[in-house]
């Protein structure tokens, strides 16, 4: 029988957290789209894998027996589609490099530059994923690097050097009261509607919102977007407001949006990551050398050394 293992990836995810909640949170999925995949591997296998109830999802034998063994097929795997994937790159001398919005600033075309520098033989292929996609496609091997904003979900698998600290700011409809401020309380913006990041990206979407930096006074979302052009027609519509870092003012400026300094709320950071099966691999190594080694801003919270376990 054949099988997809996105649902295999589902049964264990279910299996090892428990709950639906908390397996949908670390897959990024809805949890009736995850419950839908568990459904259809049952049907799949001829068998329950799960005995519902209000607490959680307990393992039936079946299931026990499956979730056994489940984990180290997806392992093996995964190490041969990043392996096959790693070749085809090698093949064309190319190094895919994720990234999200703005990436590393205006940093991006001097790492790349210089990467381009100590190997002419090869070349660097950008690519830009969406807000849905918090790690750029670096847990699924579609790329070798990326330049991200920190934390983001399995952050904790890879490793990361942080690059740069940058402060947040806020971006308001242009008629919003607050635009007229010089500097934005953040204590100001809680009531406030935010335009966030899609609810399957947890923690980033959370850092974007600083759930943790309201003294437990809840979030209001008026909407949700992936994508710049739809987060920014969101607040010029008056959806709602959101923080972004500094940069975005030079970035994404568009008439209808107004970007001002916010106080009393931690800076953002960007890193470049990396698989953890990469440590020893010379092109990759490379480009984050290019990647610590800029002259980043005086005032930029910097690590040489990788992070990650």
């Amino acid at each position: 029988m054949d099988l997809d293992t996105r649902l295999l990836r589902s049964f264990v995810a279910v299996a090892e957290e428990g709950t639906l909640t908390r397996a949908a949170e670390r897959l990024f999925v809805s949890q009736p789209a995850l419950t839908k995949q568990v459904r259809h591997l049952e049907a799949r296998l001829g068998t329950r894998l799960f005995t519902r109830s209000p607490t959680g999802m307990a393992l039936t034998e079946p299931g026990r027996a499956l979730a056994e063994r489940a984990p180290a097929l997806l392992a093996d795997w995964d190490r041969v589609v990043r392996e096959t994937r790693c070749a085809a790159g090698r093949a064309a001398r190319s190094l895919r490099v994720g990234f999200l919005a703005s990436a590393a600033n205006e940093a991006t075309p001097r790492i790349v530059a210089e990467f381009t520098r100590r190997r002419p033989d090869w070349r660097v292929e950008m690519r830009q994923a969406a807000w849905s996609r918090p790690d750029a496609g670096l847990a699924d091997g579609e790329v070798d690097v990326a330049l991200l904003r920190l934390p983001f979900p399995g952050q904790d698998g890879v490793r990361t050097a942080v690059l740069f600290a940058e402060p947040r700011w806020v971006a308001l409809p242009d008629g919003h009261p607050l635009a007229a401020r010089e500097v934005v309380a953040f204590r100001e913006l809680w009531d406030e509607p935010f335009v966030a990041a899609p609810p399957e990206t947890g923690r980033w979407r959370a850092q974007w919102l600083a759930a943790d930096e309201r003294e437990g006074r809840p979030v209001r979302v008026g909407a949700v977007a992936e994508q710049p052009d739809d987060w920014l027609s969101a607040i010029a519509h008056g959806y709602g407001v959101a923080l972004a870092p500094a940069s975005a003012a030079r970035f994404h400026a568009r008439p209808g949006v107004t970007y001002r300094p916010v106080s009393g709320v931690s800076p953002s950071h960007v890193g470049v990551a990396w698989a953890r099966a990469d440590d020893g691999d010379p092109v990759v190594r490379d480009f984050v050398r290019c990647c610590l080694e800029r002259p980043w801003p005086r005032d930029a919270a910097r690590s040489a050394a990788a992070s990650g376990g």
